[in-house]
């Protein structure tokens, strides 16, 4: 055994503060997306609200999420961090009430944007939490199973919410179980025990670092190009199976097969993560990414359509974490709320312009298009990786 891997072994991973900064992860993702595949169903039948309508009040989390990204790096590296937490969690909770509340169509409207604020900034606040809470030699495994717990809640939430409606038929049921949930997340965040942090010297008062991590612009580059793969393929799988494969019922095991792959993926990947082998672990993502997109725009069968969803799956889980490590260790540790918010706008702005790209691709040419597109961009965004952006990273990344 080499003197890192003693080193390693010696230092906890599964502490008692990163446990509990799993299970806020876990309850603000599961408490969100118990009620994302009915909010439509709801709209239609509370406010009778037409399609377009209802595209354009649930998109407005996104938008207001992806506006709060840059300011949450900066408020979370700038202020006490488990103040920040905690206030990003209540809020967070508070927002639930809305929901019950909302009488109208707009009222509906208003709540659901302003719910993406404290959810844009927790999740910023609490992955920064988790880093720190991490002995020092083991973020960049800590990091790859970080991820498990928003994967599992995003993987079961979904499908519970949708059995309970059908049992019950109570919309208000729903709700008050979400907000019921985001209490536990804000209460377990209370009890969170950060590190102090140390000063930086010469820091400087105001820079475009406090908002995006300009040094790792490269690394933004490329996982956008991968966040627009996602983003096409999230959006538009269900009705590519149905108009290319005639699969009209197979959404629910696409996802699944996708989730069992992310997971599968983050729980081998860890030894990798943990022997600091980052980019070996990302290159094997990116291919088995970039594989698994053009087998699903290849349209060959149902199999086709199910095994790309395990490739997609298994290579997100390894990619993700990995350009995750690397935006970190290429940040100070008083920049880990920047570094975790830059990949989130990165990530973020690639998917909203996949679901636009998308749709225009569909519209004018057709869903088989759309997705050669995807599958083009994920094999440049492979090649980007391995010609320019492994170097580019061993040039950026600061010492532990």
């Amino acid at each position: 055994m080499t003197e890192t891997s003693k080193a390693v072994g010696q230092e906890r991973l599964w502490n008692k503060n990163y446990c509990k900064v799993m299970v806020t992860n876990f309850l603000l993702f599961f408490s969100f997306y118990l009620l994302t595949p009915l909010l439509p169903i709801y709209l239609d039948a509370e406010f009778a609200a037409d399609k377009d309508t209802i595209g354009i009040v649930l998109s407005g989390y996104v938008v207001a999420t992806f506006l709060v990204r840059p300011f949450s790096g900066f408020i979370v590296d700038s202020f006490n961090r488990k103040t920040v937490l905690t206030i990003c969690f209540f809020a967070f909770f508070i927002c639930f009430t809305g929901y019950i509340g909302a009488g109208t169509l707009l009222m509906f409207a208003i709540v659901r944007t302003l719910h993406g604020l404290p959810f844009g900034a927790a999740t910023v606040a609490n992955s920064t939490a988790a880093i720190d809470v991490l002995p020092s030699p083991r973020h960049n495994e800590g990091i790859g199973f970080y991820g498990l717990s928003n994967n599992i809640a995003m993987a079961i939430a979904p499908s519970a919410g949708i059995w309970i409606y059908h049992a019950t038929e109570n919309f208000a049921l729903l709700f008050w179980m979400s907000l019921a949930i985001a209490l536990g997340a804000f209460i377990v965040s209370t009890t969170v025990k950060l590190p102090r942090r140390e000063l930086v010297d010469k820091k400087p008062r105001l820079d475009l670092d406090h908002f995006f991590l300009r040094r790792a612009w490269l690394l933004a580059v490329n996982i956008l190009l991968f966040g627009l793969c996602w983003g096409v393929m999230s959006n538009y799988v269900a009705i590519y199976g149905q108009e290319m494969l005639g699969i009209t019922d197979g959404t629910g095991i696409f996802f699944a097969l996708l989730s069992a792959g992310l997971v599968m993926s983050r729980l081998s990947g860890h030894k990798a993560l943990r022997e600091g082998r980052i980019t070996h672990n990302c290159a094997q993502g990116v291919i088995l990414s970039a594989i698994g997109y053009t087998l699903f725009a290849t349209s060959l069968g149902e199999w086709s359509y199910y095994f790309s969803a395990l490739l997609i799956g298994l290579g997100n889980g390894r990619m993700y974490p990995a350009f995750l490590n690397m935006f970190v260790k290429s940040a100070r540790h008083d920049q880990r709320g920047t570094a975790n918010s830059s990949i989130l706008i990165s990530w973020d702005l690639g998917m909203g312009i996949g679901i636009l790209l998308g749709g225009v691709v569909a519209e004018y040419i057709g869903f088989a298009a759309a997705f050669w597109v995807t599958a083009a961009v994920q094999c440049a965004g492979t090649l980007l990786f391995f010609i320019a952006t492994r170097k580019f990273y061993s040039r950026c990344r600061l010492e532990d």
